[in-house]
């Protein structure tokens, strides 16, 4: 669909030069007014451009700017004028129109404009378009549950959306958390600002200062420029810190600055940076006993803590199963283009029965990947993972956990001697180790140091 300019000048000639050049030379649809009342109740026709003459007969143009921004301030307008004067392009740009033309018209200079303005506005609607969707997406209805103890969560979000305060998620992985900080942000009044997203467990260590603060260019081997960092980027919006409990003791220092002072420096300045950001963190650890530890900043602890929000695991919520079913059903019907009616009872009961380790991120990849094995319209028991169906794990699929009750080996060199093996059976390879330890990277870094493991 074109976009729709409207013109609107009182001097006959004018008017049709203008509707002229914007409608047959740059081929957008136009509407032509000799008049302000007729326009304003035209507004209504959803115009992407106006080009004003200021002096009408009925309603003078500076009046008319003002009433068209008090019902649409990103809509744009071009004002036009006979009179020339310095002080009414002053005023009219001091008001919000786009630009200021004087006739005659610079025909060239007026093309140029007129494109931009209809661009500028056309990438603005898109924009809120994007808000929008991303509200209706991680609005609360969108959040499929009816427990009890979901509720309960939901209470407390409403509770936080338009305050500052800090809020730390927690529960295991695949519980949601993310989804929960989603709803904060783009329910609360920093929803037109950024959301960004850091996970503190996959970004090396040596590099996640840089990506949380940016670096000047030089600052290190490989900084061939400068680095705008995650804080920077969030300012007036909301910073996630997803597995803030994988981060270094020396960056601890650093968070609590910005939340205290709301100001940091880059890698290798001492420029003081200002940025307003609101700070979310989620952790599937126990911050309390790295507190005990050592392992967290106690000062860091309590400032993140200050409005704690717990996700059960869905183990704990095995009605809200069944509803999940259904809605990743309907999802990946309309993403994949299936038509996939429903779950036999066998494959429900298995479904309800399992544990669940990683929660609703592990049903909806089930879900998703039952219904790409399904042959008929349902899941059935043949579609679902051996673990689920019922088939025992190999034991090269068996997580390797710690037994705090062990009555033979103490908890501490019960952790010791599982960290030593997982590291020699990677050959050292300490990605690997942690994921079979089911810890963060960071966590096992800390962990070898502190039992001193030392590669054989």
């Amino acid at each position: 669909m074109k976009q729709l300019v409207f013109v609107v000048d009182d001097e006959p000639s004018i008017l049709r030069l203008v509707t002229h050049w914007v409608k047959n030379k740059w081929g957008y649809d136009v509407r032509s007014f000799d008049n302000a009342t007729e326009m304003l109740e035209s507004l209504g026709d959803n115009p992407d451009l106006i080009l004003l003459d200021i002096m009408l007969p009925d309603i003078n143009g500076i009046e008319v700017l003002k009433t068209v921004h008090s019902k649409n301030e990103n809509l744009p307008v071009i004002m036009l004028s006979a009179q020339g004067s310095i002080d009414v392009a002053l005023e009219s740009l001091r008001l919000g129109a786009f630009d200021y033309f004087p006739k005659p018209i610079d025909q060239n200079r007026f093309e140029t404009t007129v494109k931009n303005a209809l661009r500028n506005y056309e990438l603005i609607k898109k924009v809120e378009f994007l808000q929008s969707s991303l509200q209706r997406e991680y609005s609360f209805d969108n959040i499929v549950s009816g427990a009890e103890e979901m509720q309960q969560v939901f209470n407390l979000v409403s509770k936080v959306i338009n305050n500052e305060i800090t809020v730390l998620i927690q529960g295991e992985s695949g519980t949601g958390k993310e989804l929960i900080a989603k709803a904060i942000h783009y329910n609360g009044n920093r929803k037109d600002k950024p959301f960004i997203v850091v996970n503190c467990a996959s970004i090396p260590r040596e590099l996640l200062e840089s990506e949380l603060f940016g670096h000047e260019k030089g600052a290190f081997t490989g900084a061939h420029q400068r680095k705008i960092g995650k804080f920077e980027i969030a300012d007036g919006g909301t910073i996630f810190l997803d597995e803030i409990g994988e981060l270094e003791i020396s960056l601890q220092a650093k968070i609590l600055r910005v939340i205290q002072e709301k100001e940091f420096e880059r890698v290798g300045s001492n420029d003081v940076i200002k940025s307003d950001v609101r700070i979310i963190s989620a952790t599937n650890q126990n911050l309390s006993e790295m507190v005990q530890n050592k392992l967290f900043r106690e000062d860091l602890f309590y400032r993140l803590n200050s409005f704690p929000i717990t996700v059960p695991p869905l183990r704990n919520r095995r009605g809200d199963i069944l509803l999940l079913v259904n809605h990743f059903i309907e999802k990946f019907n309309d993403k994949m283009g299936m038509n996939i009616k429903g779950v036999t009872k066998g494959a429900m009961k298995k479904l309800y029965d399992y544990e669940w380790p990683g929660n609703v991120r592990e049903l909806e990849n089930t879900v998703q990947r039952a219904m790409i094995l399904s042959d008929g319209n349902k899941i059935t028991e043949e579609t679902l993972p051996e673990q689920i169906a019922g088939t025992e794990k190999s034991a090269s699929q068996t997580t390797v956990f710690f037994d705090p009750d062990s009555p033979v080996i103490p908890f501490e060199k019960l952790k010791e001697q599982a960290i030593r093996h997982a590291l020699k059976v990677t050959n050292w390879n300490m990605q690997e180790a942690a994921k079979r330890l089911d810890i963060g990277r960071a966590t096992l870094y800390r962990l070898v140091e502190k039992y001193g493991i030392e590669q054989e």
